[in-house]
């Protein structure tokens, strides 16, 4: 099962995200912004309060928004996503 171990805040809407397979991408988060809880985050200021939540291995924020780690695996590295 892939999982995260770090999360960076890049910009913008970019989050630099590395799993325990070793893997590291840069996922622009600005598509996924869609529904009632991630509805606030497209005002940057508050997007860029994510932070990498160690007890379940995946960024959140504040608002208790927050992406699982095998969504966040097939957009960063899934040829077949779409976004």
């Amino acid at each position: 099962m892939k999982y995260l171990t770090k999360a960076i805040y890049v910009g913008g809407y970019v989050v630099r995200v590395s799993f325990n397979s070793g893997e590291t991408a840069d996922i622009d988060f600005e598509p996924f912004l869609v529904g009632e809880v991630f509805e606030p985050l497209k005002a940057p200021e508050i997007f860029a309060t994510v932070s990498f939540n160690p007890d379940i291995d995946t960024i959140c924020w504040p608002n208790g928004a927050d992406f699982s780690p095998e969504f966040l695996f097939d957009v960063a590295f899934s040829k077949n996503h779409v976004a």
